[in-house]
């Protein structure tokens, strides 16, 4: 908004300059003024938070179209088709390929074209249907045409990329779930929004069984596969609004907003079952993977996030050691 606000007051400002400069001021005084008290008025309203707070796109597409007529009425003051104040279209041009897409954007500088045809027909001696004038239209339309096309590619490449920095930025690169940076924000949030409406939710803490052993047998790339299966397993196992995360490692998380001790424990048998049931083939070996869980539900087990987490993965290490009893696996 900023960089908004700096493109509307340039462009008064220029107009403003220009048309001091060619005296039109002397000739249309109060036309002159009225056209450029009303575009300052209009920048002013524009800044207000009031004015369509929550439309940002609509207020964008106002404002850029505003400083299209704005433009066009200091031309006509200023000369018409031969006003220096032209190629002041590149602003409101740029603005709509920055914020609106390509499609706004090219539709902005066909009525610009046309506004030029307009303009030429009203200046004295320039015939519209001449060869002189299509060329010189060409002449200047044609970097409006390609400005437009190469600032909407670039906005697109760059929103692009923004959106991949932010998606490396929030999952983790082996399986695609959150990592613990963003599941801290997403747990927190829940938290917060439970404490004001005094909803509940479940918190599993998830280790996978024997990873050191897979490690050791076959290496980190089978490791890797181990702990991508787990994620997997995850992701079919829990519900549309649950939230699971790698920690790091072999250990994970799975957020259950509004889940009961029940709805949690038929997560956690559908997720022993999955991961169980689901064999990971290394080397044509068939190798069965086992989590042990830790799960707590707020409020019953605590209102602080610090003592949940411990809770949680004193029942998790619990789990794992009760698992380590010969045929505890099978059974679960």
């Amino acid at each position: 908004m900023r960089s908004i606000r700096s493109i509307e007051i340039l462009c008064l400002a220029l107009a403003a300059l220009i048309l001091v400069w060619s005296k039109a001021l002397a000739t249309q005084l109060w036309p002159v003024l009225t056209l450029l008290a009303a575009f300052a008025a209009a920048v002013l309203v524009f800044r207000v938070r009031l004015f369509l707070p929550r439309r940002q796109r609509t207020k964008l597409q106002i404002e850029s179209w505003s400083m299209v007529v704005f433009i066009t009425a200091a031309l006509w003051f200023s000369g018409k088709s031969s006003s220096p104040l032209l190629n002041l279209y590149l602003l409101p041009i740029i603005l709509s390929a920055l914020t609106l897409g390509r499609v706004v954007t090219l539709a902005q500088v066909a009525v610009i074209a046309l506004c030029h045809v307009g303009l030429a027909a009203a200046t004295p001696g320039l015939d519209v249907g001449s060869l002189v004038y299509a060329s010189r239209a060409i002449g200047e339309l044609a970097p409006f045409l390609l400005v437009a096309y190469l600032t909407t590619t670039l906005t697109a490449d760059i929103t692009e990329a923004r959106e991949h920095i932010e998606t490396l930025a929030q999952t983790d690169a082996l399986t695609g779930l959150y990592n613990a940076r963003m599941f801290n924000e997403v747990w927190q949030t829940q938290h917060a929004a439970c404490e004001r409406a005094n909803g509940s939710y479940g918190l599993l803490m998830i280790d996978m069984d024997k990873l050191e052993e897979i490690n050791e047998g076959f290496g980190h790339e089978g490791g890797n596969s181990a702990i991508l299966l787990v994620a997997q397993c995850l992701q079919r196992s829990i519900r549309n609004t649950d939230r699971a995360a790698r920690l790091g490692g072999d250990e994970f998380a799975v957020l259950l907003p509004g889940a009961t001790p029940e709805v949690a424990e038929a997560v956690i048998k559908r997720v022993r079952h999955n991961v169980y049931k689901t064999t990971l083939d290394l080397r044509s070996r068939m190798i069965r993977c086992s989590v042990s869980i830790g799960v707590v539900n707020y409020p019953a087990d605590g209102r602080d996030m610090r003592e949940l987490m411990s809770v949680a993965d004193r029942k998790m290490y619990r789990d794992k050691e009760l698992r380590r009893v010969p045929g505890a696996q099978a059974n679960a």
